[in-house]
This record gives structure tokens, C-alpha cells and sequence, in this order.
């Protein structure tokens, strides 16, 4: 049996030759056809052919959201190859760390990333090839055309580094069923996109909720992307409106700061769908977009591991905020016993548990880490480390990582609860909750909170603290409030916990 990810291009370009697939916004001001893109394609295959790439080869991509980022990604795929998205944003040793561990051939660079990555490269021993290098890219094999590598559904398409929140990153292996099928089931049945829509791209192409939802999503069913290098919510709304674009998708940190630039003056696109994930949304942050904006949006839910969707907010199922909604077509997701490493154990409706995953949309497991595949994957479901509930009506709901749930004097707190509370409070604009070291209770809970500017960025620590704790339980409520100008975000847009656990280790003790 046959099936590549790449057909996702191939067959708009053969369906939509003269349609615009992309439009990448400033400083470059591009725009391609699906044909021309597709040919790009398959120029990057034939380049990646004469420069000694066999399909099943791993090949590292690194650049931001431009065309060429697109026309290696598909180029990788045609030639049979294994893509290996790399953070642009990343240093030396970290570069060097990725391509090492996933044992690249190759690395397709953007030029204005080559002084970068060479270090990191130089140390892994890997050939590096400038994505802006002509002479290659049209060289000997590309100009006599190339045909696309049959491949077969189970056969690794990409290789997704996991964040590494709890040590070196793992390589997740997604296969071309994995990614076929979600960018199918995401376009079709979970967000209805269609030819018309025009998608904007701001999501990072490297990370996988932009590439299967935005990416391979809308080229799927033949729409537009717009591209926007990197983000900027001003910048946004200006090309949202330029454009036209019809469907947003983001991580919170994006709805928040789209948000801001509309109070600033900005522009309000009309935005037919919208769809979150990557974190949650808090509700106050959800209900205000839409009353600004006048859509609905989605909150959804995933990982790397499961390429990315396994829930989402589905019209036909109902939109519930402060919820993930319910399981995608064909995967199945459940609340499992956290305490039973060996077995899965599914809790009742109502219950706090793990959340499990099964379905087409589960990883084929971590590159060459048996181990580790092994403790993530029980019973043939994919453990996810996340504390969820699911209702009677079906409705998922998560509770927090296993990771960042918060014990305090035997105690279980959920970060996630008490940011919902604070984030109301008119004075903040941005929280994150965590827990940190106490020699009494164990942990004790941390606020760490940005602002609201509207309200002159003054925030008093007694009488925020006062506040909440007439909305939430006594053994929930923060005790040690911190204030700053922004929470650190990883390359995904994620707020990273961890370093404000270390950050503010010491203040547990003062």
C-alpha cells in the first residue's frame, strides 16, 4: 500500500494549478501558485538526490515561516526522506543535540539562519545545504525533473522533538497515516475548512499543530495560507484584514496579544473560524475574543505525540468554554488511573485522571528510545501526562500537566483552576500559577502575574491575594504573589513553568 504526506501538495497542484497557495508577508511580499510550489518541491527533491539523500534518510529543516520553508518540508517528503523540524530559535549545542540524536543526513537552512546553525552542525558532523542556494536547488537532477518516492503508510514522514520539560528532548515518529489522517479529519470534520477559507499562518511551521492544522490542512482541501514570519499581533490584524482571511488558529498567547492590538487601535478582521490549542485558553480570554471578534472559538487539544489533534470544540457536538470538547473522528479518548504505570484503568464520568489516547492519530513511538515508547504507551493507549475529567455529555476538560500539579500540606492543587480565578481579576492581564519548594507543606503555591497596562500596570500583592481568596479554597489559594513584565514562552508560544519554578525557588523558604 501506498501513501505520502506529499500528496497533500501534489494533488492540489494537480487540481488548482493556477489557484495562489501562499502569500508570505513582510519583509518578503511573495506569493506562489500551487503549481509552482509543487514544482519547487520537487526541484528540493531532485537537489536533495544529487546531494546523496535516500529515502528513509532523516533531513533537519530549519527556517521560519517563509515559501522555502514549505518547498523543503514537501521537497523532504517527495523525495521519501524523514523531516526534522528544528527551532530556529535554538543554540549551538542544542542544534548539535538534534541532529545528533536523530542521526540527520542533512540540514536545510535558512541563509539568514546559516551562521546559527553551523555550530551546532559542525559538531554533529552534518552537511549543511542554504535553502536560498540556487545552484543547488535547480541542480542536475532538479532541472530533468523528479518523481515522487512511493511510500508506504507506516513508513516515518517526521520527527518531532518533543519540548524536553523533563530532561533532553525526545523524537517523536509520526507516519504518514499519522499525518494524513489528521490534517484530513481536522479539515473535514473537526473545523470544516474548505477551498475558500483563507488561513492565516502564524503558528510556527516547525511545531506540529502549526504544520498538520495550518499547513498540510489547508493545502489539503485547496485554500490559501498567509504566512507570517514571525508573529506580531499588530502586524496581524493589518494582513488578516489585507487579506481577508477567514480562519485564525493559535496558541493563547496569540488570542491575548490580538486582543491588546485591537485596544491599541487595531483593526477587526472577520474571522469565520477560529481555533485554539497548544495551552489552555482561559474562559475570561475565549469570551472576550468573542464578543470582540463576533466568531466562536475553538478550543482544542493535543501533543506532538498525536500528530496533533485528539480533541477539539465540534460545531455538530457543541462548543463549551473552559472545555477541549470531545475526541476527533476515529480516536478514542478516555480518563485513566494515574497511579497505574502498567495497566490502564479508565475512571468513571466526573473523575480527575490521566488522559489516554487510541487512534490513528498515536505515534509509531520515540526514535530509539524502546524505553521510553514503552512507558508512554500501555495497554495500546498513549499516556499523556495530562489530569483531565470528561462529563456526562462527553465534554473533556483538562485539569493540569501531571507534572505542574501542585501538593500543598497533602493537598492537591491544579494550577490551571486558580489561574482561571486570577486572570478575572481587572488588574491582571497574564498568570501563571506553580508550585514551589516548602520545607512545611511541601510546596507552596506561587503566583506569578504580568500586569493588566489598561489599569496603569500597578497591581497591590495584598489586595490580589485578599481577592482570590474569597473565589477559591483555602488550601488552593496562592500565598507568595511575583510580579513581572512577561512570563517566559518556549519556541511554541507555551508559557515555560519550569523556568519560573527555578526562577523562584528560593522565595518557598523566605
Amino acid at each position: 500500500m501506498h501513501l505520502s504526506l506529499a500528496s497533500v501538495l501534489q494533488e492540489s497542484a494537480l487540481r488548482r494549478p493556477d489557484k495562489v497557495a501562499v502569500i508570505e508577508g513582510p519583509p518578503a511580499r511573495r506569493q506562489v501558485t500551487y503549481a509552482e510550489l509543487w514544482d519547487a518541491a520537487l526541484r528540493r527533491a531532485g537537489a536533495l538526490e544529487a546531494a546523496g539523500v535516500e529515502p528513509g534518510d532523516r533531513v533537519a529543516l530549519l527556517a521560519l515561516n517563509t515559501i522555502d520553508f514549505i518547498t523543503a518540508y514537501y521537497g523532504i517528503l517527495a523525495r521519501g526522506a524523514v523531516v526534522v523540524p528544528v527551532a530556529p530559535m535554538l543554540v549551538a549545542d542544542e542544534i548539535a543535540f538534534l541532529l545528533q540524536d536523530s542521526g540527520a543526513k542533512l540540514a536545510l537552512v535558512a541563509d539568514d539562519l546559516d551562521e546559527v546553525v553551523a555550530g551546532g552542525a559542525a559538531a554533529a558532523g552534518v552537511p549543511v545545504l542554504a535553502l536560498g542556494d540556487d545552484a543547488a536547488l535547480a541542480g542536475e537532477a532538479g532541472a530533468h525533473g523528479f518523481v515522487r518516492e512511493a511510500r508506504e503508510p507506516l513508513d516515518p514522514a517526521v520527527l518531532f522533538y518533543t519540548s524536553g520539560t523533563t530532561g533532553r528532548p525526545k523524537g517523536a515518529v509520526l507516519t504518514h497515516l499519522n499525518l494524513v489522517m489528521n490534517a484530513f479529519v481536522n479539515a473535514f470534520t473537526a473545523n470544516h475548512i474548505v477551498a475558500d477559507d483563507v488561513m492565516f499562518g502564524c503558528l510556527p511551521l516547525f511545531h506540529t499543530f502549526g504544520q498538520t492544522v495550518a499547513l498540510n490542512g489547508t493545502f489539503l482541501v485547496g485554500g490559501t495560507l498567509i504566512l507570517q514570519p514571525r508573529f506580531d499581533p499588530a502586524q496581524a490584524l493589518e494582513l488578516m484584514v489585507e487579506h481577508e482571511v477567514t480562519a485564525f488558529l493559535g496558541v493563547p498567547t496569540m488570542y491575548m496579544a490580538l486582543l491588546a492590538a485591537v485596544k491599541a487601535g487595531g483593526p477587526i478582521p472577520r474571522l469565520r473560524l477560529c481555533v485554539s490549542g497548544g495551552a489552555p485558553l482561559p474562559v475570561k480570554v475565549l469570551e472576550e475574543f468573542d464578543d470582540t471578534f463576533g466568531t466562536h472559538v475553538q478550543e482544542g487539544y493535543g501533543l506532538s505525540e498525536t500528530s496533533p489533534t485528539a480533541t477539539v470544540n465540534q460545531l455538530e457536538l457543541g462548543i463549551e468554554p473552559g472545555s477541549i470538547g470531545h475526541p476527533i473522528w476515529g480516536v478514542e479518548v478516555e480518563v485513566a488511573d494515574p497511579d497505574i504505570d502498567d495497566a490502564i484503568v479508565l475512571k468513571p464520568a466526573g473523575e480527575v485522571g490521566e488522559i489516554v489516547i487510541r487512534g490513528h492519530n498515536v505515534f509509531a513511538g520515540y526514535h530509539e528510545r524502546p524505553e521510553a515508547t514503552a512507558a508512554a504507551i500501555v495497554d495500546g493507549w498513549f499516556r499523556s501526562g495530562d489530569l483531565g475529567t470528561r462529563d456526562e455529555r462527553g465534554f473533556l476538560r483538562i485539569v493540569d500537566r501531571k507534572k505542574d500539579l501542585i501538593l500543598r500540606g497533602g493537598y492537591n492543587v491544579y494550577p490551571r483552576e486558580v489561574e482561571e480565578v486570577l486572570v478575572r481579576h481587572p488588574a491582571v492581564d497574564q498568570v501563571a500559577v506553580v508550585g514551589i519548594p516548602h520545607a512545611t507543606h511541601g510546596e507552596e503555591v506561587l503566583a506569578v502575574v504580568v500586569p493588566d497596562p489598561e489599569h496603569g500596570g500597578d497591581l497591590d500583592a495584598e489586595e490580589l491575594l485578599a481577592w482570590v481568596g474569597e473565589r477559591v479554597a483555602r488550601h488552593k489559594r496562592p500565598r507568595l504573589v511575583e510580579v513581572v513584565d512577561e512570563l517566559p514562552l518556549g519556541p511554541s508560544r507555551k508559557v515555560l513553568k519550569r523556568e519560573l519554578r527555578e526562577r523562584f525557588a528560593a522565595l518557598g523558604d523566605a
